[in-house]
């Protein structure tokens, strides 16, 4: 049986090559260019987040260090300035700190309710590795402590250009140590996109250090795999109105912060590490999300490893955009879903 497909396979490349196709396109699919509408199946206030334009800057290619500050700055800016009247309406308070040297934003809601009163979440912040700097890395902590009423730590870890790999990690992994004096049991790591994988890998760090792992981890649509493997990393590549191609700035984001390390390193795409003996795990994405293969792949991967792990996926919304709009009802339903998570896996 094994030669008769062999041999299948051989009529069938053979046939390719006569026709005028390569052997390497021997089951690529040609898709006609769609139009796909806004879905009709969500929120309003999600409809106008799907139906925005691509940004800008999604092509930008800086050439040195000085352009990607220049990049950096402004998007830090325009995230900044819309931070105060989310903490206003949310109730939270955010004031930086240090931990092991590391520079950190605690965030803190108004009122935490009796469970999560010794509780402790650590956030690391999205962005490429590159955006998110100070202040305007703490939106999702923000919105995680508002709507969940816990207490978070958002790390404000060194980046690229200036502190390429390792240094993220190096800092997030610093910032971790707190559970030398708090317990691991009662502490949770979460973070999307670029913090969706740093969640990922400082949990093989600490696994290879022998540290303390978190009772519970919530990677929203890790950056898990750099390298552009993936089906999705394709088949939404232009659907998706926020990362839109991992051929803009995203891969030049990828090369700049790996510094000449192989991308498929598990620290740098924890895809591929060992996953055995992970905490329970909640990871989500979107179905127009250009890493939903690499959510999911993740998620195939810890099952394989009989770790607890719930995978979330929202309709017609492109990367991250479950976070995107502040008071939309996917936002609240996606921190609810993470609060009764966390509130399952956390120690009482």
């Amino acid at each position: 049986m094994r030669n008769v497909r062999f041999a299948l396979l051989t009529i069938a490349v053979m046939a390719a090559v006569i026709s005028g196709a390569s052997s390497a396109d021997v089951g690529v699919r040609q898709l006609p260019a769609p139009d796909v509408a806004v879905p009709d199946t969500v929120s309003p206030q999600m409809q106008a987040v799907i139906a925005r334009p691509l940004p800008p800057f999604w092509n930008d290619h800086p050439k040195s260090a000085e352009e990607w500050k220049v990049l950096i700055a402004r998007r830090a800016d325009d995230i900044a300035a819309t931070l105060p009247d989310l903490r206003q309406r949310l109730g939270v308070k955010v004031e930086p700190t240090t931990i092991g040297g590391v520079k950190v934003y605690p965030v803190t809601p108004e009122s935490t309710s009796e469970v999560n009163r010794n509780r402790l979440l650590v956030h690391v912040h999205g962005g490429g590795y590159v955006f998110g700097p100070g202040e305007s890395g703490t939106r999702e902590a923000i919105l995680m402590a508002g709507y969940g009423r816990i207490k978070i730590i958002s790390v404000d870890y060194r980046m690229p250009p200036d502190f390429p790999y390792p240094a993220a990690l190096d800092d997030a992994m610093a910032v971790w140590e707190i559970t030398k004096t708090t317990d691991p049991k009662k502490t949770a790591i979460f973070g999307t996109s670029t913090g969706g994988g740093m969640t990922l890998a400082m949990v093989l760090r600490a696994k290879k250090e022998g540290l303390p792992l978190p009772a519970a981890t919530a990677p929203g649509t890790p950056w898990a795999d750099m390298t552009k493997t993936g089906d999705t990393y394709f088949t939404s590549e232009m659907l998706d109105n926020v990362l839109v191609s991992n051929d803009g700035w995203l891969g030049d984001a990828a090369k700049l912060y790996a510094n000449g390390h192989d991308l498929k390193d598990p620290m740098l795409s924890p895809v591929y590490g060992d996953f055995a003996g992970f905490p329970p795990t909640i990871l989500t994405s979107d179905t127009r999300d250009l890493f939903l293969s690499n959510t999911v792949r993740v998620h195939r991967k810890l099952r394989a490893a009989g770790v607890q792990a719930e995978l979330h996926v929202f309709e017609g919304q492109s990367h991250a955009q479950y976070a995107a709009d502040p008071y939309a009802p996917e936002t609240k339903e996606h921190f609810g879903e993470l609060t009764r998570f966390f509130d399952e896996h956390l120690a009482k």
